[in-house]
This record gives structure tokens, sequence and C-alpha cells, in this order.
């Protein structure tokens, strides 16, 4: 057994059931990582300097492999069901004796980094990896410590990151001999078999949807965030492919985070300390900010070169439509140093509609606000999930009900209090389609959302003249600077109205049936917020 970089002496991998390893790599430096993978052939450099991985079977999440510990702590917070699919803690016990047991002889990667900008919230996470990338991943994606902490470095979680070892249903009872497991006594996370490095940042993701709310009275949020020169805070909602990285990657503004965060009695803080975009059809025109943080430390997934050169095909999806890059935060240029806001001054819950029948801008009121939170409605963007090849419906409580541990009306009855408390403006924004349902219609130009949200942040739609939408009762700008007034009112864009009042009605159906579930806890003002199914007979 050998060590090399810099590590806590007093810590040894044998004290977490990691014994007679080959040479184990702790803290390296994105560059010594990045010549580990090029040496063990697993990455090429492209001519951004940027490395390009494969993820291997899975470029996706596996929500149906991921298992969450049912013991004392979590048996009475938990919701359990669809989304937490328990594991007794015996075969947990059994799939960590195997994961420790994999490493035995082989090389690899320790890696000590935090989540949480807030030092009040700070949870220090060790990562152990097989693969050097991953390891990486890890460091762009998680706060890193100062160099000199890192001798008495001590872990809160630990996460052990093994693509190569195959669970035995028969034996680990899983579903599939990949895996994800997450044990809040013990406080640590298990992946095997997928190589996806999105399980690891959504691993801590989840760990922190359930510790801030039940420790803390903290609010975790799948959101990004990002901060006007006026110290006005804005944050954006919504799950993977409906902007939120796009969006808050925003020239004119300091951006705090892309994807996670907690909202305290303090205001806003990043769990993370970088970003994980979409790469599919990426440009510089549509998206600069990201394009030109895709330089050397950051990493390019399932993403294939231009026939003869470096250069990557963003537009190429024969992988995946899933293609994705992670880069740490300062690769931007604009961000707020440290990660931190004060309380929103407005809330953008983002929405692809894949039916193309909700206004791209829409000002909730209350009982709105909590009804689309509640609700989470998009689409599952392409490749997003193992399966998903086009659009689907999907409603997402919360707009992240996959990483959620605790009830959705928990969190939805800590962000209505704190609504109320800042008075914050709440908007639904749809990014997908209008014109026609997807296959008929066009996504929405970025360039129309862009304008958007810059003339809501800028106080220009304060006092603007506002429509009412029938059936989902959406209030709508009548004009907005930049965009088209046509496109305001979705119905303006379909050639053929009863078309629209069809799938307009279809939707609100599917809204009507997927809250029944959340009807019983719901006041009377979010009830009446309910879309309203309108014969046009």
């Amino acid at each position: 057994m050998k060590d090399q970089g810099i590590k806590n002496p007093s810590f040894q991998l044998s004290d977490i059931g990691i014994n007679n390893y080959g040479t184990a790599y702790w803290n390296l430096t994105p560059e010594e990582l990045i010549e580990h993978t090029i040496k063990k052939d697993m990455g090429q450099l492209s001519d951004s300097g940027a490395i390009i991985i494969k993820t291997g079977k899975f470029t996706g999440r596996c929500p149906k492999d991921k298992f969450t510990i049912k013991d004392n702590t979590t048996v009475n917070e938990v919701a359990w069901g669809n989304v937490n699919i328990p594991m007794e803690e015996a075969d947990f016990d059994k799939l960590y004796q195997l994961v420790t047991g994999y490493f035995e002889n082989k090389e690899i990667y320790v890696r000590d980094n935090y989540a949480c900008a807030d030092e009040d919230y700070r949870v220090n996470i060790k990562v152990v990896t097989e693969y050097p990338w991953s390891n990486q991943f890890a460091n762009n994606m998680f706060l890193r410590p100062a160099t000199d902490d890192l001798a008495d470095f001590k872990h809160d979680w630990l996460i052990l990151c093994a693509p190569g070892c195959l669970a035995d249903p028969a034996v680990h009872n899983t579903r599939a001999d990949n895996f994800s497991a997450i044990n809040f006594t013990k406080k640590i996370i298990l992946i095997g078999g997928s190589g996806y490095t999105g399980e690891i940042k959504k691993g801590i993701f989840t760990v922190l949807n359930f510790e801030l709310p039940v420790y803390h009275n903290v609010l975790p949020m799948h959101c990004s965030a990002n901060i006007g020169d006026n110290g006005n805070t804005a944050v954006f909602f919504g799950l993977s492919g409906t902007g939120k990285t796009t969006l808050s990657a925003d020239p004119n503004r300091k951006l705090i985070g892309d994807d996670e965060h907690g909202w305290s009695d303090k205001g806003i803080f990043n769990f993370e300390g970088g970003c994980y975009a979409k790469c599919i059809d990426l440009s510089a025109e549509k998206e600069p900010d990201i394009y030109r943080a895709i330089k050397h430390g950051a990493i390019l997934e399932n993403i294939i070169f231009k026939n003869g050169t470096r250069e990557p095909d963003y537009a190429d999806s024969s992988i995946t439509e899933n293609t994705r890059v992670s880069y740490p935060i300062y690769h931007i240029n604009n961000i707020a140093e440290p990660s931190v806001g004060g309380h929103p001054s407005n809330i953008f819950f983002l929405t692809c509609d894949a039916f193309g029948v909700l206004p791209p801008l829409s000002k909730l009121t209350p009982g709105q606000a909590m009804y689309h939170f509640i609700s989470g409605y998009t689409a599952k963007v392409a490749g997003t999930e193992v399966g998903i090849t086009e659009p689907t419906k999907t409603f997402s409580a919360c707009f992240g009900a996959p990483f959620l541990p605790l009830h959705p009306t928990r969190y939805a009855e800590m962000l209505g209090k704190k609504m109320k408390n800042h008075n914050v403006n709440i908007w639904l924004v749809n990014t997908g389609w209008t014109g026609g349902e997807y296959g008929v219609g066009n996504r929405i130009s970025l360039k129309y959302t862009r304008a958007m949200i810059t003339a809501v942040l800028s106080g220009k739609l304060d006092n603007a003249e506002y429509k009412t939408q029938d059936i989902f009762g959406l209030n709508y700008p009548a004009s907005c600077p930049d965009v088209p007034e046509n496109i305001l009112n979705p119905i303006n864009t379909w050639e053929n109205k009863e078309n629209y009042y069809a799938k307009a009605n279809m939707l609100a159906k599917s809204f009507i049936e997927n809250f029944e579930k959340f009807s019983e806890m719901a006041s009377d003002e979010i009830l009446a917020a309910a879309p309203k199914v309108i014969s046009f007979a």
C-alpha cells in the first residue's frame, strides 16, 4: 500500500474498511488527474483544453436503482415510495463490504471537499473513486478547502464511487447490478456499476435535502441563483433541461450557483463549487458564458470530436442527448464571491411545456405560486434519465422530487412562509414549445426568454398591463420589451385554435389529477389556483 498527495496523517483508509489497496492518490490537482485519465486511456484533450470522457453504459441517473437505508434515523422522516426506495441495513452492510473489497489492490483516488458556501452549514465530504475523472468531477462540483486545511480534514460524509463494482441482485437485494445507496445514520453514499458522474452530486443534494430542513430549518432548493449589482437576488427553480444553468449565467449579473441552494434566515447560499451544464447544441452565440467555461479543468461527458479534429461536436447526440460539462464555478468570469446572496426579490419557476399551451411568462398569485411549486410540471428532457428519448410530461414536486427524502409538502410549506415573509414576486416561465406541441411547434427562443427575465429583474414589468389566460388563469404581460407581443399569449401562435384548447384542456386535466394526492393538505387559496377545464364546442 502506498499513499501520494496531501492527506490528514491521522486518517487511514483502513479506518473506513479499505485495506490492501495498491496506491491511494490524495487530493491530486486537476492537472495530475487529467494526466492519470489520459495515461489510463480514459479520456482525450479537446482543442480548448477540456478533457472528454465517456461515462459508459449509463449516461444519466438511474432513479429506480437509488436506495435509502430504512433505520431509526429515517423510518419516520422519509417519504417512502417510488422516489425513496427503502433498503435494509443488512443489505447496505453487504454492499459496503462489496465496494470496499472491490478497491483491494487497485489504484484509488481520494478527495476532500465540502458542500455549502455558508460556513454555518458546511458539510465536509470525503470522496473515494475508482476513476481519476470521477475524482476530478467531485473537485469541480464541490467546494474546495484551502490546501492548509487538508492536513487536519475530518469528513462528515463519505462517498465510495466504484463504477466497475457490480452488485448481485440475488445477494444484495438490488434491482440490477448498478446501485446508489444512502445511509443517513452512517453518513455514507455507495455508488456502483455506473460511471455517470451526476450520481455523485445528486447523492449529496439528497443528503442536504434531508439534513438542512430536519436539523437546521433551512430550505434546500433545486434551483440556480444570481445577484445584481444592487444586491437583488433571483432564484430559478427547474428540472434538468429547463434552463436553470443557462438563464442564471447572465453577463450582467453575478452567478451564485447553477443548480442547488439553501435558503436560510440570512438568505441564499450555494451548495456547490461548480456547474454541471447540458451541452447539446451548445454554441458561443446562445450560451457564451458556458461556452467560454469549457477550458482546461473542465470535463466534457459523452461528446465526440468533429471528424479529423479535436473540436467537440456539440450537435452530435449519437451517445446521448444528455451530453454534459462540469467545471469549477471560477471558470465563469462573473461570479459572486463567496457564493451567497440575500433573500430573493424574484423567483422563477421554469417549466419546459412540451405541449405548447402555457405562456412564456406569467406572474403568479401566492395561491398559484404554491400550486405550481407543489405540482412541479415540466417535461423530462431526452437523455436526462435512462429510457427517455423525447420530452415526456411529468410532475415533479418542488421541481426536484427525485432528490427529496421528505414529503414534498414540508418543502412547500417552508417556501410558502419564506415567500410571504420576504414579499417575493413569483413567475412561471415556459422555456418549452410555442406554436404547437413537441414535433409541431418550435422551442421558445432563448433570446426572448432572456429578454423577459431581464424585463422582470429591471422592474420594467412592475406596472405593466396584464391579461388573464383562460383555462390556467395565468396573468401574462400584454407587452414586454424586445419580445414579439403575439407569443406572450400562446394561443396566438397556434394555427388551429381548437387544437390549442383541446391540448390545453388535456394538460389541465393532468394537473388536476396529479394534485389529487396533495388536495387534503392544500388550503382553499391553493385549491382555487387549479386550472379549469372549459368546453369550447
